[in-house]
């Protein structure tokens, strides 16, 4: 548990190899957060995934134990870009090829983005439940009412504190069942988060230039990515995710590989944690095993 200051803020991040030196030689993991929660959340994943890897989570301005008062970080994806950036150079992850990024929901966008600025140094990309639509007057109209309820939710964000609410709110983010420490993790997250912070990232996570610029860029990351999605999600659309996959494999040199979960929602991680980790896995080493097949050459 450590501390990096920067001109945005005094980032609290948390480093498996911290209390394990030997995770230094061990390919490193960082999770990128989603929408107004802090990185407690993949602890149960981190548990499961640590024997193997070196394991980085941290928390974005504005939420969690991350310090910024007295700074003014700007709460625009290169602005969160720049944050994570900061974390890796720090850790001398962009040294080598040995970097698996993690991007959860508004995640997604950040990893992407921190895909294309370390590529040199990334292994694989996973990507979960931040997919891609094409532009239609549904979608559009879509957005716009998403937009009157991201203002909804954040000016009256307490209501979630109590039942029936609150019950509404955790059955919106997991279908399956998560433990009562994570429903409490996740309201006491949306709920404390910096209002500024977590009303741009909702706006820009929907903003059509950046969606356009997300588009772009995740079919411009060389290494393998896997895409993955809970079919039963009703925080975001799964086909998002789908047609993400689906560009990618047209459109893309690199290889794109899929995780469906038919039934489970948005919070993959916390709902089917093993069976979640399990594919994980199986992600990292395929693209260990890319890389060991292919001559540097050929891949940077």
């Amino acid at each position: 548990m450590s501390y990096l200051a920067s001109e945005r803020c005094r980032l609290y991040y948390e480093d498996t190899a911290e209390s394990d030196p030997s995770k230094l030689a061990y390919p490193a993991v960082i999770f990128v957060n989603g929408w107004a929660i802090s990185s407690r959340y993949w602890k149960p994943l981190v548990e499961q995934l640590s024997p193997h890897y070196r394991c980085i989570t941290y928390d974005q301005s504005g939420t969690g134990k991350t310090v910024i008062k007295g700074y003014q970080p700007t709460f625009t994806i290169e602005g969160f870009t720049d944050e994570a950036a900061g974390l890796i150079e720090h850790l001398g992850l962009d040294k080598s090829r040995n970097l698996h990024i993690v991007g959860h929901s508004m995640g997604g966008m950040v990893a992407t983005e921190l895909c294309i600025r370390f590529r040199n140094a990334l292994l694989s990309a996973t990507i979960i439940a931040c997919g891609i639509f094409e532009e239609t007057a549904f979608t559009s109209l879509g957005l716009f009412f998403l937009g009157g309820l991201i203002d909804f939710s954040m000016n009256f964000r307490n209501i979630f504190l109590v039942d029936p609410l609150r019950s509404l709110f955790i059955k919106r983010a997991a279908t399956k069942a998560i433990s009562e420490e994570y429903q409490n993790i996740i309201i006491e997250d949306f709920t404390q988060s910096d209002k500024e912070a977590t009303n741009a990232v909702g706006k820009f996570s929907i903003d059509p230039e950046a969606l356009r610029a997300y588009t772009r860029h995740v079919l411009e990351i060389s290494s393998p990515v896997l895409c993955c999605v809970g079919m039963a999600d009703h925080t975001i659309p799964p086909e998002g995710t789908l047609t993400l996959y689906e560009k990618r494999k047209v459109e893309s040199a690199a290889p794109t590989r899929l995780s469906k979960f038919s039934d489970l929602g948005h919070l993959l991680m916390l709902e089917e944690t093993a069976e979640f980790a399990t594919e994980l896995k199986k992600h990292f080493e395929f693209a260990e095993q890319f890389y060991k097949k292919r001559p540097q050459e050929m891949v940077d």
